[in-house]
């Protein structure tokens, strides 16, 4: 199953592939060269199928629980002073997601949409420590019964060039649904409040709309 988001490229992808592998048969005719390069073009393709990818998932929806809004690994955990839409401290969580991880990102709770916003900007590396005010990205707040207002970033890396954000303020939305997507991989950051439990520890692999990253 893939998501929405790469039909249309896969489609292309799969027309140019055709075509310069009849191409590549018709025109080369040393046999090894013509095999690599047939070989070549298949790999393109499995890699560009395997980043779209969006395998059905049975999601553990618990309002007690902000789940990870996309699969990746854990590379910051500490308080922070959030600038755009809290302005005061807060605990923030980063996951880092390389080309190969599945790459929709998902609702950490559930609630009302209460600020949503895309900022254009740099791409930086998605590790640098300036990325998530520099990049480009885009900030989505929602409102949660539980935690209150749960905050998480998209952030645009140094291969991401497109941003999608479905996200609308006034909206309702149910925790692990489709929040957007990031093409060709970066980060998203999550700002809790400071007492929040983080239940992840830096470094562990987690998965979107599954692993459990904190709880009251």
């Amino acid at each position: 199953m893939f998501h929405r988001e790469g039909h249309k490229i896969i489609l292309i992808t799969l027309i140019i592939v055709i075509v310069l592998s009849v191409t590549a048969n018709y025109f080369v005719g040393d046999q090894l060269y013509r095999g690599g390069i047939i070989l070549a073009l298949v790999v393109f393709l499995i890699l560009i199928l395997q980043f779209f990818r969006n395998p059905k998932r049975h999601f553990p929806l618990n309002e007690n629980h902000i789940l990870s809004p996309v699969d990746g690994k854990v590379v910051v955990i500490e308080e922070v002073f959030e600038k755009e839409y809290f302005k005061d401290k807060r605990l923030q969580v980063s996951v880092f997601m390389s080309p190969i991880n599945v790459h929709v990102t998902r609702y950490p709770v559930g609630g009302n949409v209460m600020y949503s916003k895309y900022h254009p900007g740099k791409y930086l590396v998605a590790w640098h420590p300036k990325s998530s005010e520099e990049n480009e990205r885009t900030t989505v707040v929602v409102k949660s019964e539980i935690f209150g207002d749960v905050l998480h970033r998209q952030i645009a890396g140094a291969l991401a060039k497109r941003i999608v954000n479905y996200a609308k303020e006034g909206e309702t939305v149910a925790q692990a649904s489709d929040s957007g997507f990031i093409k060709f991989g970066s980060r998203v950051d999550i700002y809790l409040p400071v007492d929040t439990k983080i239940n992840v520890s830096l470094n562990q692999k987690v998965k979107g709309g599954i692993t459990v990253l904190a709880e009251k």
